[in-house]
Protein backbone atom coordinates (compact mmCIF):
# COMPACT_ATOMS: atom_id res chain seq x y z
CA UNK A 1 0.00 0.00 0.00
CA UNK A 2 1.13 3.31 -1.03
CA UNK A 3 2.04 6.30 2.03
CA UNK A 4 2.44 9.30 2.63
CA UNK A 5 5.55 10.30 4.67
CA UNK A 6 6.96 13.51 6.21
CA UNK A 7 10.50 13.46 7.12
CA UNK A 8 11.16 16.36 9.16
CA UNK A 9 13.32 18.24 11.29
CA UNK A 10 15.16 21.41 11.82
CA UNK A 11 17.85 23.40 8.88
CA UNK A 12 21.17 20.97 8.36
CA UNK A 13 19.79 17.73 9.61
CA UNK A 14 20.17 16.07 5.68
CA UNK A 15 16.60 16.42 4.44
CA UNK A 16 17.46 17.20 1.05
CA UNK A 17 20.49 14.55 1.10
CA UNK A 18 17.75 11.93 2.19
CA UNK A 19 15.37 13.11 -0.56
CA UNK A 20 18.26 12.52 -3.61
CA UNK A 21 18.70 8.93 -1.70
CA UNK A 22 15.68 8.12 -2.08
CA UNK A 23 14.86 8.84 -5.34
CA UNK A 24 18.04 6.69 -6.11
CA UNK A 25 17.54 4.01 -4.68
CA UNK A 26 14.08 4.06 -5.78
CA UNK A 27 14.93 4.45 -9.40
CA UNK A 28 17.72 1.77 -9.20
CA UNK A 29 15.05 -0.71 -8.56
CA UNK A 30 13.04 0.15 -12.10
CA UNK A 31 10.26 2.91 -10.15
CA UNK A 32 9.33 6.09 -12.32
CA UNK A 33 9.37 9.05 -9.99
CA UNK A 34 8.60 12.66 -10.07
CA UNK A 35 11.27 15.35 -7.96
CA UNK A 36 9.34 18.36 -6.84
CA UNK A 37 11.17 21.18 -5.03
CA UNK A 38 10.18 24.97 -3.46
CA UNK A 39 12.71 27.61 -2.70
CA UNK A 40 15.21 25.49 -3.12
CA UNK A 41 18.89 27.63 -2.06
CA UNK A 42 20.49 26.70 -5.35
CA UNK A 43 17.50 28.31 -7.35
CA UNK A 44 14.64 27.10 -8.94
CA UNK A 45 13.46 23.60 -10.30
CA UNK A 46 16.55 22.42 -7.98
CA UNK A 47 17.09 20.04 -5.48
CA UNK A 48 20.46 20.69 -3.55
CA UNK A 49 22.36 19.51 -0.29
CA UNK A 50 24.69 20.72 1.59
CA UNK A 51 27.03 18.27 0.96
CA UNK A 52 27.25 19.15 -2.56
CA UNK A 53 24.57 16.72 -4.58
CA UNK A 54 22.18 18.66 -6.68
CA UNK A 55 19.84 18.10 -9.73
CA UNK A 56 16.84 19.46 -11.54
CA UNK A 57 13.10 19.37 -10.13
CA UNK A 58 9.81 20.52 -11.06
CA UNK A 59 8.99 23.92 -9.23
CA UNK A 60 5.89 23.40 -7.16
CA UNK A 61 4.46 27.33 -7.54
CA UNK A 62 1.07 28.61 -5.55
CA UNK A 63 -0.96 27.11 -8.96
CA UNK A 64 0.45 23.84 -8.90
CA UNK A 65 -2.15 20.94 -8.94
CA UNK A 66 -0.03 17.39 -7.53
CA UNK A 67 -2.94 15.52 -8.77
CA UNK A 68 -2.87 16.98 -12.02
CA UNK A 69 1.06 16.21 -12.13
CA UNK A 70 0.18 12.73 -11.96
CA UNK A 71 -2.31 12.60 -14.31
CA UNK A 72 -0.70 14.37 -17.07
CA UNK A 73 2.36 12.12 -16.79
CA UNK A 74 0.62 9.16 -16.74
CA UNK A 75 -2.21 10.16 -19.57
CA UNK A 76 1.74 10.65 -21.71
CA UNK A 77 2.38 6.79 -20.99
CA UNK A 78 5.41 7.73 -17.92
CA UNK A 79 5.25 5.80 -15.17
CA UNK A 80 4.72 7.24 -11.68
CA UNK A 81 5.34 5.57 -8.88
CA UNK A 82 6.25 7.83 -5.86
CA UNK A 83 6.86 11.31 -5.62
CA UNK A 84 10.09 13.13 -3.84
CA UNK A 85 8.42 16.60 -2.17
CA UNK A 86 11.20 18.70 -1.14
CA UNK A 87 10.79 22.01 1.11
CA UNK A 88 7.40 20.29 1.53
CA UNK A 89 6.84 23.24 4.24
CA UNK A 90 6.47 25.87 1.47
CA UNK A 91 3.68 24.05 0.20
CA UNK A 92 -0.39 24.88 0.83
CA UNK A 93 -2.37 22.72 2.81
CA UNK A 94 -4.19 22.48 -0.05
CA UNK A 95 -1.45 20.85 -2.25
CA UNK A 96 -0.26 18.60 0.82
CA UNK A 97 -4.57 17.16 0.16
CA UNK A 98 -3.77 17.01 -2.86
CA UNK A 99 -0.68 14.81 -2.17
CA UNK A 100 -2.89 12.46 0.28
CA UNK A 101 -5.45 12.02 -2.27
CA UNK A 102 -2.43 10.62 -4.96
CA UNK A 103 -1.86 8.45 -2.57
CA UNK A 104 -5.37 6.99 -1.32
CA UNK A 105 -7.00 7.40 -5.11
CA UNK A 106 -4.14 5.92 -7.37
CA UNK A 107 -1.55 4.19 -4.82
CA UNK A 108 1.53 6.66 -5.19
CA UNK A 109 3.99 7.12 -3.10
CA UNK A 110 4.55 10.43 -1.47
CA UNK A 111 8.02 11.28 0.48
CA UNK A 112 7.72 14.69 1.88
CA UNK A 113 10.55 16.55 3.02
CA UNK A 114 10.62 19.64 5.34
CA UNK A 115 10.98 21.88 8.47
CA UNK A 116 8.31 21.82 11.15
CA UNK A 117 8.38 24.99 12.60
CA UNK A 118 9.72 28.61 11.49
CA UNK A 119 12.04 30.84 12.75
CA UNK A 120 9.61 32.06 15.09
CA UNK A 121 8.79 28.35 16.23
CA UNK A 122 5.42 28.90 14.40
CA UNK A 123 4.10 25.53 12.33
CA UNK A 124 4.23 26.15 8.41
CA UNK A 125 0.92 25.60 7.16
CA UNK A 126 1.97 22.90 4.56
CA UNK A 127 4.14 21.13 7.74
CA UNK A 128 0.96 21.63 9.75
CA UNK A 129 -1.10 19.68 7.64
CA UNK A 130 1.04 17.46 6.49
CA UNK A 131 1.81 16.23 10.05
CA UNK A 132 -2.30 15.71 10.51
CA UNK A 133 -2.67 13.48 7.41
CA UNK A 134 0.72 12.03 6.92
CA UNK A 135 0.26 8.26 7.61
CA UNK A 136 3.99 8.37 9.30
CA UNK A 137 6.14 11.51 10.32
CA UNK A 138 9.84 10.39 11.06
CA UNK A 139 12.37 12.97 12.58
CA UNK A 140 15.67 12.87 10.64
CA UNK A 141 18.21 11.01 13.15
CA UNK A 142 20.60 13.11 12.00
CA UNK A 143 21.08 16.00 14.38
CA UNK A 144 21.65 19.22 13.81
CA UNK A 145 24.13 20.92 16.40
CA UNK A 146 23.79 24.47 18.56
CA UNK A 147 26.87 26.63 18.39
CA UNK A 148 27.32 25.26 22.29
CA UNK A 149 27.38 21.31 20.76
CA UNK A 150 22.90 20.40 22.44
CA UNK A 151 20.72 19.09 19.50
CA UNK A 152 19.39 21.35 17.43
CA UNK A 153 15.61 21.83 17.86
CA UNK A 154 15.14 25.18 16.62
CA UNK A 155 15.44 27.25 13.48
CA UNK A 156 16.88 30.91 14.05
CA UNK A 157 16.49 33.61 11.66
CA UNK A 158 19.69 36.62 11.39
CA UNK A 159 19.88 39.62 9.85
CA UNK A 160 23.65 41.21 9.39
CA UNK A 161 24.30 38.49 12.22
CA UNK A 162 21.62 39.76 14.71
CA UNK A 163 18.63 37.17 15.50
CA UNK A 164 15.40 38.56 14.95
CA UNK A 165 12.15 37.58 15.57
CA UNK A 166 9.73 39.31 13.35
CA UNK A 167 9.34 39.40 9.67
CA UNK A 168 7.66 37.89 7.05
CA UNK A 169 7.33 33.79 7.22
CA UNK A 170 9.19 32.73 4.03
CA UNK A 171 12.80 34.47 3.77
CA UNK A 172 15.35 32.37 1.57
CA UNK A 173 18.43 32.42 3.56
CA UNK A 174 21.10 29.70 4.20
CA UNK A 175 23.10 28.61 7.75
CA UNK A 176 25.98 28.94 5.54
CA UNK A 177 26.14 32.12 5.63
CA UNK A 178 28.73 33.93 8.32
CA UNK A 179 27.93 37.40 8.82
CA UNK A 180 29.88 40.05 11.25
CA UNK A 181 26.86 42.14 12.75
CA UNK A 182 28.07 46.04 12.44
CA UNK A 183 26.63 49.78 12.27
CA UNK A 184 24.15 49.32 9.04
CA UNK A 185 25.64 52.17 6.64
CA UNK A 186 24.10 54.31 3.96
CA UNK A 187 22.66 52.08 1.15
CA UNK A 188 23.62 49.21 3.22
CA UNK A 189 21.66 45.72 2.08
CA UNK A 190 21.07 43.65 5.31
CA UNK A 191 21.71 39.83 4.37
CA UNK A 192 19.63 37.33 5.89
CA UNK A 193 20.74 33.93 7.22
CA UNK A 194 19.61 31.07 9.42
CA UNK A 195 21.17 29.22 12.80
CA UNK A 196 20.20 26.01 14.57
CA UNK A 197 20.03 27.07 17.90
CA UNK A 198 19.30 24.32 20.70
CA UNK A 199 15.99 25.81 22.63
CA UNK A 200 17.69 26.86 25.61
CA UNK A 201 19.88 29.45 23.54
CA UNK A 202 16.59 30.34 21.03
CA UNK A 203 15.14 31.05 23.67
CA UNK A 204 17.56 33.82 24.96
CA UNK A 205 18.31 34.83 21.39
CA UNK A 206 21.99 33.77 21.98
CA UNK A 207 23.41 33.11 18.69
CA UNK A 208 27.17 32.49 17.90
CA UNK A 209 27.41 36.07 17.11
CA UNK A 210 26.36 36.95 20.53
CA UNK A 211 27.91 34.18 22.12
CA UNK A 212 31.09 35.40 20.39
CA UNK A 213 30.62 38.73 21.88
CA UNK A 214 30.20 37.25 25.62
CA UNK A 215 34.13 35.56 25.24
CA UNK A 216 35.56 38.55 23.99
CA UNK A 217 34.87 40.25 26.81
CA UNK A 218 37.24 40.99 29.47
CA UNK A 219 34.99 39.76 32.30
CA UNK A 220 34.21 36.85 32.89
CA UNK A 221 30.56 36.36 32.97
CA UNK A 222 28.04 33.63 33.91
CA UNK A 223 26.98 31.78 31.24
CA UNK A 224 23.54 32.22 31.55
CA UNK A 225 23.57 35.64 30.85
CA UNK A 226 21.56 36.99 27.82
CA UNK A 227 23.52 37.55 25.06
CA UNK A 228 21.14 39.86 23.77
CA UNK A 229 21.76 42.73 26.50
CA UNK A 230 25.10 43.03 25.37
CA UNK A 231 26.27 46.18 23.32
CA UNK A 232 26.87 45.02 19.43
CA UNK A 233 24.33 42.12 19.71
CA UNK A 234 21.44 43.92 18.36
CA UNK A 235 19.46 43.09 21.14
CA UNK A 236 18.22 44.55 24.02
CA UNK A 237 21.12 46.65 24.82
CA UNK A 238 21.18 48.89 22.01
CA UNK A 239 19.03 50.58 19.58
CA UNK A 240 18.75 49.43 15.82
CA UNK A 241 19.35 51.78 13.07
CA UNK A 242 17.64 55.08 14.30
CA UNK A 243 14.29 53.46 14.39
CA UNK A 244 13.92 54.78 17.88
CA UNK A 245 13.41 51.06 19.30
CA UNK A 246 15.57 49.93 22.67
Amino acid sequence: MAELIFFSGTMDCGKSTLALQMDYNHRARGRGGVRFSRNDRAGESRISSRLGLETDAVEVLDSTDFWEEVMIRRTQGRRVDYLICDEAQFYTPEQVEQLAKVVDEIDVDVFAFGITADFRTRLFPGSQRLIELADRVQVLQVEALCWCGRRATHNARTVDGVMVTEGAQVVVGDVDMVVEAAAPEAGHVPVVGYETLCRRHFMRRVTAHGASLMAQQDQLLPFDVDACLWRGSGGLGEKHGGDGEG
